[in-house]
C-alpha cells in the first residue's frame, strides 16, 4: 500500500482531535493524529500495542501510573491492554502505529 499525502479524510473521534489512517498492512496501521491544544484524550486501553511520534506541539502523555510531557522528536510504546490518556498543552501532531490492525480505524471505501 503507498499512500500520497492529503489533508483531506480526517474523522474526530473526540473533540480537538482529528485522525486519519495513513496506510495499512496484515500486521500494523499507521494513524496521523492532529490536535488542538486544551484538547483531552480520556483515559483508555486496548489490545493493540501503539507505539508513537511526536511530530510537532507538546502533550503531557499519561501510560499507567506514569506521566511524561512530550515534546517534539519524543517517541513512546504503550503496551498492549496499558491505561493511557493525554492532555494536549500545544497544537500539536504525532504519528502512531497500532499492533495489530485496529478494525476500528481503517477507513470507510
Amino acid at each position: 500500500m503507498f499512500a500520497i499525502h492529503d489533508e483531506n479524510g480526517y474523522v474526530v473521534p473526540v473533540e480537538g482531535i482529528e485522525m486519519k489512517t495513513l496506510v495499512y498492512g496484515e500486521k500494523t496501521l499507521l494513524v496521523r493524529f492532529k490536535m488542538t491544544k486544551g484538547a483531552l484524550l480520556p483515559s483508555h486501553n486496548h489490545p493493540h500495542e501503539q507505539t508513537g511520534y511526536l511530530v510537532s506541539g507538546r502533550i503531557n502523555l499519561y501510560i499507567g501510573h506514569e506521566c511524561r510531557n512530550a515534546g517534539p522528536g519524543d517517541s513512546w510504546c504503550i503496551e498492549s491492554g496499558v491505561e493511557h490518556r493525554a492532555e494536549v498543552l500545544e497544537d500539536s501532531v504525532a504519528i502512531e502505529v497500532f499492533s495489530p490492525v485496529r478494525e476500528d480505524y481503517l477507513p470507510v471505501t
